[in-house]
């Protein structure tokens, strides 16, 4: 760089201008907008209750058209969805990805193979590249039980892409057809389909993901109403959405992929003749645009489903690509806004990792945001912030018999397995984005009672889930992994075991407690106080200030009702009290540390002390963003404190202020017994009104 040779005179006249003329604006870069780095911070709540699920069937084992590459297609088989026919026969059917189309007997549940479709389309039939390519699904007709009509979707290549044309707009470099067929069975009371089929729709797709996903009839249309015998067809970006100017395909109305359509199956007056284009679709008549579009700007519209007995409203669970699995409500004409928008955030295709800010005049754009979401991980290759989960798997609103689920949205995550719900009266539209439901997430059980995770059931840490209904509004889970089947049958209270006869009460005498060091407490106007802080002591990392109860029994399962209050100013952002339970000794017990600082390890949790440092055991925790539940006390006010500990289970539950739903959860067997207590790590509080009920260690 050449050097500039200043004179008093240029001096002179540089500081003139200074002072005359304003500060140049700031560059681009530096009012650019700066990355989210957890775009929705509130995780999901512990619900307090879980799902008893109940074995139904084990489906065939199967294997893809070809040899995999791709481990996650190398399952027991590749299941994908559980319905019941709509001829009250209460048969339930299954499609497998890699094929077949199975039924299973109303009383026995016992598979058999109703229709071969990748036999059928053999050799151009595809599954072996792609996790939703196969024999996608299947949808009947309302009248199946008269016409014996029913539709699937499923993917070719090979010869077909050269000897096929298909019939929408297809993406370039065409490498996979994504193919509609309709079926009519002779007998539809048969166990096994005989009959014809013809060929509806054919779409072209660039890449193997994203293809074809669900297709449905609504099932709260009646005969006569403008939707009955309408056939919903969930269509994916192709891998290819956030490609092109002005958000790619899913942006573009000429095109069908990043979209849900509808058609007349029955009607002729669609490109092809094939199918009738319902006259009362947003885009009829409109230059430019498919007539075939219902809503648009989606990059894998997994799975929809209706509400059937009140809302009526039609839900989408939705996989985002950077960070955000979400549920919308579905109405004509509705733009999710991918791939311009990822949830209620800006998209940008070149960074891999982040999400931005919504632009200050966001709601011209009109953009259809979640009901509600969460974050998902981005794949560990993508060296990104890893958060809650992986890939949203919708689900229903529960309208069956169970009454702890009536009334809410029960859906999943896909990779996971992990059980989530939302209320659907909490679920509005709002255009802001803002408004989003709180989700809770379940437990699950066995029929006997036990504790167990979708992994666990599904035998693999790739779970593969996916949710059903019958008839009645009953809901299913399905495991790809080893290719099971189970029916939600019950629902059980996380940590609901017997915490009697023993009860103890009135414990606010010196003599009733013994603490570490005895100079640091008093006893006073019925309260338990901890006057003095505590200090760090040689050993294992625990609460360096506490007194054990030493009146009753030592307790095995057990519920520890108490108030609590925090003497340490508010001005310190960590304070904490403990509540003790399943005392053995100084270096073997467990803790529920209530806190005002969720943001660090040591705090706000659920603890074990078993001879070496503190672990975290509550589900609460996420190491990866170093977060945990909301901050269970934030003031010098008195709290209502509940712990529930369940010896046989090893479930623990952390209620504050009379709350239904825990603040913590945690599962752990280590100590199975022991006494109570109350303390902290380095600050002041009291108790009251202590009350132990449970049953004793023997």
């Amino acid at each position: 760089m050449r050097k500039l040779r200043w004179c008093p005179l240029a001096i002179t006249a540089l500081l003139a201008s200074l002072v005359a003329v304003p500060p140049p604006a700031a560059s681009a870069a530096e009012t650019a907008p700066a990355p989210i780095l957890d775009p929705i911070p509130e995780d999901p709540a512990p619900a307090g209750f879980g799902l008893v699920l109940e074995k139904v069937a084990q489906l065939p084992k199967s294997e893809p058209s070809a040899p995999p590459t791709d481990d996650r297609l190398k399952r027991w088989n590749r299941i994908n969805h559980v319905g019941e026919l709509p001829d009250r026969s209460g048969r339930l059917f299954v499609p497998d990805l890699n094929g077949k189309l199975y039924l299973l007997d109303k009383k026995t549940r016992t598979p058999r193979a109703y229709l071969d479709v990748g036999a059928t389309f053999a050799p151009d039939f595809f599954s072996a590249a792609g996790l939703g390519q196969g024999f996608g699904f299947v949808a009947f007709h309302p009248e199946f039980a008269k016409n014996g009509t029913f539709y699937t979707t499923h993917v070719e290549r090979g010869d077909a892409l050269e000897t096929e044309k298909p019939d929408l707009p297809a993406q370039p470099n065409t490498g996979y057809h994504g193919v509609l067929t309709e079926w009519t069975a002779d007998d539809p009371s048969a166990g096994t389909f005989a009959g014809t089929h013809r060929e509806v729709l054919r779409f072209g797709f660039s890449g193997r993901i994203h293809n074809l996903q669900q297709i449905d009839f609504n099932p709260n249309a009646r005969p006569g109403d403008a939707d009955y015998g309408m056939l919903y067809i969930a269509v994916g970006d192709g891998g290819n959405g956030n490609v092109g100017a002005n958000g790619g395909d899913p942006q573009n109305l000429a095109m069908p992929q990043g979209k849900i359509l509808r058609i007349d199956p029955s009607g002729t007056n669609g490109v092809n003749g094939e199918y009738g284009v319902p006259a009362d679709n947003p885009f009829v008549g409109q230059n430019g645009r498919l007539a075939e579009i219902y809503a648009y700007g989606m990059r894998d519209p997994h799975r929809f489903s209706w509400d059937t007995r009140g809302s009526e409203r039609l839900f989408l669970a939705h996989i985002g690509e950077h960070e955000i699995e979400s549920i919308h409500q579905i109405e004509p004409g509705d733009n999710l806004g991918w791939s311009e928008r990822e949830g209620a955030f800006t998209f940008r295709e070149e960074d891999r990792c982040h999400l931005y800010p919504l632009p200050e005049d966001d709601l011209r754009y009109g953009y259809n945001y979640p009901l509600a979401a969460y974050d998902h991980d981005p794949p560990p290759d993508w060296n990104c912030r890893s958060d809650v989960g992986k890939a949203i798997s919708g689900g229903y609103v529960y309208r069956g018999k169970l009454n702890a689920l009536r009334g809410k949205y029960l859906f999943g995550d896909i990779v996971n397995g992990r059980l989530f719900y939302t209320e659907e009266s909490d679920m509005r539209r709002d255009p802001t984005g803002q408004d989003r439901a709180q989700i809770h997430e379940l437990s699950a059980y066995t029929t006997a009672g036990e504790p167990v995770t979708m992994r666990d059931l599904a035998g693999d840490d790739r779970v593969d889930l996916r949710i059903g209904s019958d008839a009645k509004g009953e809901l299913y889970l399905l495991s790809k992994a080893n290719g099971t089947i189970w029916k939600i049958v019950d629902t059980r209270r996380f940590a609901e075991c017997r915490t009697a006869p023993a009860r103890v009460g009135h414990a606010t005498d010196a003599g009733d407690w013994a603490p570490v060091t005895p100079s640091k407490w008093r006893f006073e106007h019925g309260e338990v106080v901890l006057a003095e802080a505590g200090e760090a002591r040689p050993g294992p990392r625990r609460p360096f200030e506490y007194a054990v109860l030493t009146k009753g029994p030592e307790f095995a399962s057990a519920q520890i009702d108490a108030e609590v209050r925090l003497d340490t100013p508010v001005a310190e952002s960590n304070r904490d009290v403990i509540v003790v339970f399943g005392y053995r000794d100084d270096t073997h017990f467990y803790y529920a540390h209530l806190s005002s600082d969720n943001t660090i390890y040591p705090h706000n949790g659920i603890f074990l002390v078993n001879g070496a440092d503190r672990v975290r055991i509550d589900r609460q925790w996420n190491a990866n963003r170093s977060k945990g539940a909301p901050p269970a006390i934030t003031d010098a006010n008195w709290h209502d404190v509940r712990v529930r500990h369940c010896a046989g289970t090893g479930e623990i539950a952390v209620y504050a202020d009379g709350a239904d739903r825990p603040v913590f959860t945690a599962l752990d067997t280590a100590l199975g017994s022991g006494r109570v207590g109350f303390g902290s790590f380095d600050n002041i509080g009291r108790l009251r009104d202590l009350t132990v009920r449970g049953t004793p260690a023997r």
